[in-house]
């Protein structure tokens, strides 16, 4: 690490509004390897809390069982460096429900930053958005699910993040190797 301070940055996994193939807006479901892959890279990294937000009332149920068992269920007795990460997991209806818990728990309201694999005007570069992390404001990194997060919600973003760029014209990561690639350039030691 290089010392920057990641005390007060969040994770937030967006189910919705989020899009589908055909650009409506759509509620996604929540998937395991979601919750296990982007919890593990968020303890890595040192973030302070991984929020999984879903309205859908069966995915919440699901997402709590899942973390019933890995944390204080038999899957937390047998894998304790996993119990360890997703502890840090919250699970919320909304977006807002995330903004207040983290408001409250840091006595002020988080900056907001919108992921996506679109290119949107005004974008903050990695480099800016890595100094932007010391300043001492709460910031939650969202990220979407299924084909990004909704216009809307990015419109109502306090910044939006540059998208990935790979070697070519595919551009359709997983989620989770999103995560894992946008958290090592703002809080990894290489660069």
């Amino acid at each position: 690490m290089t010392g920057l301070s990641v005390k007060r940055l969040y994770v937030a996994l967006i189910h919705h509004p989020v899009i589908d193939k055909n650009g409506e807006t759509i509620a996604s479901a929540v998937t395991n390897l979601d919750l296990h892959d982007i919890a593990r890279v968020c303890r890595t990294y040192g973030v302070e809390g991984y929020y999984v937000t879903t309205p859908l009332e069966d995915q919440m149920v699901l997402v709590n069982r899942i973390l019933d068992h890995w944390t204080t269920g038999v899957g937390g007795t047998y894998n304790p460096k996993r119990r360890q990460a997703l502890e840090r997991i919250r699970v919320k209806a909304s977006f807002d429900d995330t903004i207040g818990e983290i408001a409250e728990r840091e006595g002020e309201r988080p900056k907001t930053v919108a992921t996506s694999a679109r290119r949107h005007a005004g974008s903050l570069s990695y480099r800016c958005l890595r100094r932007m992390l010391n300043d001492p404001a709460p910031f939650v990194l969202a990220f979407g699910t299924a084909w990004g997060l909704a216009d809307t919600f990015m419109a109502e973003a306090d910044y939006t993040l540059d998208p990935l760029v790979g070697a070519g014209t595919y551009n359709h990561l997983s989620v989770r190797s999103a995560v894992s690639i946008i958290l090592d350039r703002l809080l990894g030691g290489g660069i």
